[in-house]
């Protein structure tokens, strides 16, 4: 078959006016590689201070707050926290001490109903599911501070106190369940009202006789 040069002009053409419409509309990224928007959540928890008088952020917690001491509950100071809160809520564990099937740890403490203005706990809560001033609380063995005691034959266990901002009040009985059950009682309670959040750390080990 001959080509014209009619023919050549004809398809010359038509290939150039095929390249001017490709670099006018260039091909749309396939859906599936288009990037995402963003999800915005509520917004961030606020970062607050924990401190006490009677250790330091990674110290060693003394024997007067340990269970071969007087066990006695330590001074908690914190600040930070949003205007938005209305209570507080305190949850004390040993992070190195596993229970039950090894996804839980063992409750030192958990204090709650703590009102809003509240800036401190002072030392020595005394026991009882709640205290004259409201409190609320309980531990892996009763309505009371439990101390620290890691044994002197293995490493210093981690004492994790952490404070929870709260925008809202929870009424969750210190009594009538086990403290498991009580403790994720609690924790179902706060989790969409928690604002703020401070944690301090403490290291205990028993001294070897």
């Amino acid at each position: 078959m001959r080509t014209t040069k009619l023919g050549v002009v004809a398809m010359t053409a038509l290939l150039a006016s095929a390249d001017v419409a490709w670099s006018q509309t260039p091909p749309t990224t396939p859906p599936a590689t288009q990037p995402r928007p963003q999800q915005r959540g509520r917004g961030g928890i606020r970062v607050m201070t924990l401190t006490s008088t009677a250790f330091t952020d990674g110290g060693q917690i003394p024997a007067k707050y340990a269970q071969t001491g007087r066990d006695v509950s330590p001074p908690l100071a914190w600040s930070g926290a949003p205007d938005s809160t209305l209570s507080f809520v305190l949850l004390v564990h040993d992070a190195d001490q596993a229970i039950g099937d090894g996804t839980d740890d063992l409750l030192h403490w958990m204090v709650w109903s703590i009102p809003g203005t509240a800036t401190s706990l002072p030392e020595g809560i005394p026991q009882g599911p709640q205290t004259a001033n409201g409190l609320r609380q309980i531990s892996a063995t009763g309505p009371n501070y439990r101390g620290p005691a890691a044994p002197s034959t293995g490493p210093a266990h981690h004492y994790v106190f952490e404070l929870f901002a709260l925008d809202a009040n929870i009424n969750i009985a210190a009594v009538g369940a086990s403290p498991p059950a009580t403790r994720a009682a609690v924790m179902a309670a706060i989790a969409t009202h928690v604002r703020g959040k401070g944690v301090l750390v403490g290291l205990y080990r028993r001294t070897a006789p």
